[in-house]
């Protein structure tokens, strides 16, 4: 599983929409590397941002 896929996946799961430290905590990751697929999955329309600095799965 890509980095991608693994924090969609995480956001997915979550209840709530998360911060980028806190889906770095719980995806195993750096946060820089979680930065990056934000960026890739808001682009591809696939997360979005509720409030600021917070992500959760667009619906």
């Amino acid at each position: 599983m890509s980095k991608v896929e693994l924090v969609f996946k995480v956001l997915k799961e979550a209840e709530k929409p998360l911060k980028s430290k806190e889906i770095a905590e719980l995806a195993g990751l750096d946060k820089k590397e979680v930065d990056k697929a934000i960026k890739i999955l808001k682009k591809e329309g696939k997360i979005t941002s509720p409030k600021r600095c917070y992500y959760a799965p667009a619906e």
